[in-house]
């Protein structure tokens, strides 16, 4: 059985559409359509039915499906043994995580280690949803919250503080409030409770029953910018303040404790690329944990 039809097959299967399979394999959609219709030939029966909606796997799809995950399994097995023997690390490793985290600490230390490893690719995208690291939509996750269920290899990165900052300017034009019960006039930049995918984000709890203005933002590189514009006060990670120098703390009494995982699948983690991406990740922030939760913070 040709295992590049089943590799595309098997990205059709987890992505449910053909079109989403083509991008994930760098392929266009013809010829994710061609190696499926020449896999259903060859083995005698269909595998998968399309519609107008996207794809569904048919009896003989699924049982295709557990046998091709299987020997996917076994590929990669293979593959983090060959590495361990001295090969070099090469390959695409996609990385998930909060876009705060991401753009703010994991893109130029990513980008560092990629410059280490020329064969490496490393893709960071945001996960401000759910995902399936079993479809592979990611290698590696980096979520707020331990996962509740599923095969998936979990293991807490670090705890992290926040709080509340405004820029120098901004208070020294609008004044600094000494308590909550004096926000009234100020505005409060914060997220969009419809795009909150965590109840981990639930900071605007924090003023409840206070006079403030809102002006939302649902990403937190949105929400920092507009603070560093002089446009209001808002929830700051206290890593990415060190970093903002224009960020002033205010209303100490106000602090936030959170949690970052490292999540990966049992199939993947053993992987020589995967491996080296969670080692490198874990040693940075273990290497910056002071940076990540601020003294006197929760």
């Amino acid at each position: 059985m040709d295992w590049d039809r089943l590799r595309v097959f098997l990205a059709v299967a987890r992505a449910g559409q053909i079109l989403g399979a083509a991008r994930r394999l760098c392929l266009n959609h013809a010829t994710v359509a061609r190696q499926l219709d020449a896999l259903e030939a060859g083995l005698g029966t269909m595998l998968v039915e399309r519609g107008p909606s996207g794809c569904t796997l048919t009896a003989a799809g699924e049982r295709l499906a557990a046998t091709a995950e299987r020997m996917e399994a076994e590929a990669l097995a293979a593959e983090a043994d060959l590495a361990e023997g001295g090969g070099g690390i090469s390959g695409t490793v996609r990385v998930g995580a909060p876009d705060g985290l991401g753009n703010y600490f994991l893109a130029p230390e990513l980008a560092r280690l990629a410059s280490l490893h020329p064969g490496l690719v490393v893709e960071l995208v945001p996960l401000p949803r759910t995902f399936s690291l079993s479809k592979r939509e990611a290698d590696v996750a980096i979520g707020l919250e331990r996962p509740a269920r599923g095969r998936l290899v979990a293991t807490k990165l670090t705890d992290y503080t926040l709080g509340v900052y405004a820029t120098g300017a901004y208070l020294a034009a609008h004044g600094e409030p000494a308590s909550k019960a004096e926000l009234a006039g100020h505005v409060f930049v914060s997220g969009v409770d419809d795009f909150s995918y965590s109840a981990a984000l639930d900071y605007a709890a924090a003023f409840e029953g206070t006079a403030a203005e809102r002006f939302h933002c649902a990403s937190v590189v949105g929400q920092v910018e507009a603070i560093r514009a002089g446009h209001g006060f808002g929830i700051v990670h206290d890593y990415v303040a060190a970093r903002l120098p224009e960020l002033v703390p205010m209303l100490p009494e106000i602090t936030f404790r959170r949690s970052y995982w490292l999540v990966t699948h049992p199939d993947t983690s053993r992987s020589g690329r995967v491996a080296t991406v969670t080692k490198a990740i874990a040693q940075r922030v273990r290497e910056e944990r002071r940076l990540f939760a601020a003294p006197g913070r929760g």
